[in-house]
């Protein structure tokens, strides 16, 4: 008996430091709205990791910190999400929307692979610029297993890249006559995260954010069978290690993922009231800043250095890739 409290007080000194770094990251947030909280939350805790600000009793609760706010963040996020407004997108814009995502996954991979990224890193990086950014790094990590450097550079591509759309975007669907909708459209199927859509959209004007939000959040849904698909590949590679590892091998489909589809039939269905919705949302960014930071604080900057260009090169011709094929689509079937 005596073990259970012990066990829970060693988590204490590191969910402290992670409610700090969260709460820091949501002022931050607050001060510097273009900055989301999950990409300050992650930077905090790398900044803290590289200054040696981090004591070693604080690692456990940090460890723990990294997969249980996580999911549960992850499983929120299914709230924000109105599957009537998605289906009422029509039938091929949602197959542009989900083939874009595909055929930049797969691609991204392979040009990972032929690079020499190593298969961790690659999926991080396909998961968070076909689908929503951190929120799709961190849930693809809970299958992929990559280590918190490679969640780092996937995090920090979707979020260089993600920030030089919000002018980019707009200003060439201006260019080139989408229209607000269809540049609403063309945002929402190839911006990484949520906050950058949204100011991204937002300079196009009021019916394009609207459009842009159903068609990112219309990403988010396919991040399930992502990670099923994800879960799968795990399983097998660990097959072929040794006895005693093929015994710890995921689950083909995580309880999460179940969870997150029940939110967003539980979300769209019109039973919750919106201040509901609103708890959920503040709940969701509040436990995936929590995992981010402490995902951060396992970051170790010399080993990222050591990764050099690659990832980087990737991460501009999968945002590239992405835009170019997702507005190719979309123009052809507005």
């Amino acid at each position: 008996m005596s073990r259970i409290p012990e066990r829970y007080v060693r988590l204490l000194p590191g969910a402290a430091l992670t409610a700090a770094g969260v709460a820091a990251a949501l002022v931050l947030h607050a001060f510097v709205p273009d900055l989301g909280a999950l990409v300050a939350a992650l930077v905090l805790g790398a900044v803290l990791a590289n200054t040696g600000l981090v004591p070693d009793r604080a690692r456990p609760g940090l460890k723990a910190a990294v997969k249980t706010p996580m999911r549960a963040g992850i499983v929120l996020l299914g709230l924000g999400l109105s599957l009537p407004s998605v289906l009422a997108l029509g039938g091929p814009v949602l197959l542009v929307v989900a083939g874009g995502l595909v055929a930049t996954f797969v691609a991204t991979v392979v040009l990972g692979r032929v690079m020499g990224i190593g298969p961790e890193r690659r999926m991080l990086i396909a998961a968070g610029v076909s689908v929503c950014g951190a929120s799709a790094v961190a849930a693809a990590n809970d299958a992929v297993g990559g280590d918190d450097d490679d969640v780092a550079t996937a995090v920090g591509l979707v979020t260089v890249f993600g920030t030089i759309a919000i002018p980019v975007l707009p200003a060439l669907g201006a260019t080139i006559g989408l229209g607000p909708g269809l540049t609403g459209m063309w945002i929402g199927a190839s911006v990484h995260e949520v906050g950058q859509v949204a100011a991204a959209a937002g300079a196009a004007g009021g019916t394009a954010l609207a459009v842009a939000v159903v068609v990112k959040l219309t990403r988010a849904v396919l991040l399930a069978p992502l990670m099923v698909v994800l879960g799968a590949w795990r399983r097998r590679t660990t097959s072929c290690r040794p006895e005693q590892e093929t015994d710890r091998r995921p689950p083909l489909v995580p309880l999460f993922v179940v969870g997150f589809l029940a939110a967003a039939a539980i979300g769209g269905s019109g039973l919750l009231p919106e201040k509901a919705l609103v708890v959920g949302g503040v709940l969701q960014t509040v436990l995936l800043s929590a995992g981010l930071f402490a995902m951060g604080t396992g970051v170790h900057l010399p080993t990222l250095a050591k990764s050099g260009a690659r990832p980087l090169a990737l991460g501009a011709a999968a945002s590239t890739f992405i835009a170019t094929l997702t507005l190719a689509g979309l123009t052809a079937v507005a």
